[in-house]
């Protein structure tokens, strides 16, 4: 399985609209950063883990020929706005996607995209999907997904363990059931916002911490933000962990 970081920003993206910061700043291409997104392919298959704003862009960088599947994280705008994009690939496909997402997150979406969950919408020209509720593991041509339950802030959202890696963006609290489904990985992807404190994300302290306790092989950091510069945080961190990056390419 080879996992793409489409986009590894915080949810306004680096570089920040206006900001002249050394890192919005910065010459170094591992400093631009888009909205958080991660893409899987296997077998064939491509499954995308979130829709951020810039999938559009996203897509034409990695050059992304199909879409085989679409799983949410949860419905902050950051994840789920480039939903509308997909539908080029539903045009080419001639197929429903199967969308996966926990019950809240389904709701969200279909009150933020009524007219994709509308079977009798009239004017044409839309992406159609499958919804698919997530209310335990599930599998997508023979890989078990396995949802994480994590907290951001106070809000209850999904993180996903396949084969012996994890992705767990936008949390702040890893309740201890879940901190179990962690252990014995060879790749693990948390959030990582910055080195201050943050109420709804992990800061690079507590996601350092983790990597402590559940020592998987390897560990990225996501999802984040423009305080944290690349090359100088990397310089700071031990050599199985990284930042990642817009485009970084990992197998697992």
């Amino acid at each position: 399985m080879k996992l793409t970081f489409l986009g590894t920003g915080t949810s306004t993206g680096v570089p920040i609209l206006g900001c002249r910061c050394p890192v919005c700043l910065s010459p170094d291409s591992h400093d631009k950063r888009t909205r958080p997104s991660l893409l899987l392919e296997f077998e064939g298959r491509v499954v995308v883990i979130d829709t951020a704003p810039d999938f559009r862009f996203q897509a034409l960088r990695e050059q992304i020929e199909r879409v085989d599947a679409l799983v949410f994280t949860h419905a902050h705008a950051d994840h789920v706005l480039g939903l509308d994009d997909v539908r080029p690939y539903y045009f080419k496909q001639r197929q429903p996607i199967p969308l996966y997402a926990d019950e809240r997150c389904m709701r969200d979406l279909e009150r933020m995209f009524p007219y994709i969950f509308n079977h009798d919408y009239p004017y044409g020209g839309i992406l159609r999907i499958e919804p698919r509720l997530i209310a335990a593991p599930f599998e997508l041509w023979g890989e078990r997904m396995t949802p994480l339950p994590v907290v951001h802030g106070q809000l209850p959202v999904l993180g996903f363990r396949f084969r012996r890696a994890a992705y767990v963006t936008d949390f702040s609290v890893i309740p201890e059931p879940t901190l179990a489904m962690l252990e014995g990985l060879d790749l693990l992807i948390l959030d990582s916002l910055r080195r201050e404190p943050h109420p709804t994300h992990s800061s690079l302290d507590q996601s350092l911490a983790l990597v402590e306790r559940l020592k998987p092989a390897r560990a990225l950091f996501t999802h984040i933000a423009h305080e944290m510069g690349h090359e100088s945080t990397n310089a700071l961190l031990p050599p199985h962990v990284r930042l990642a990056y817009d485009g970084l390419k990992v197998e697992v």
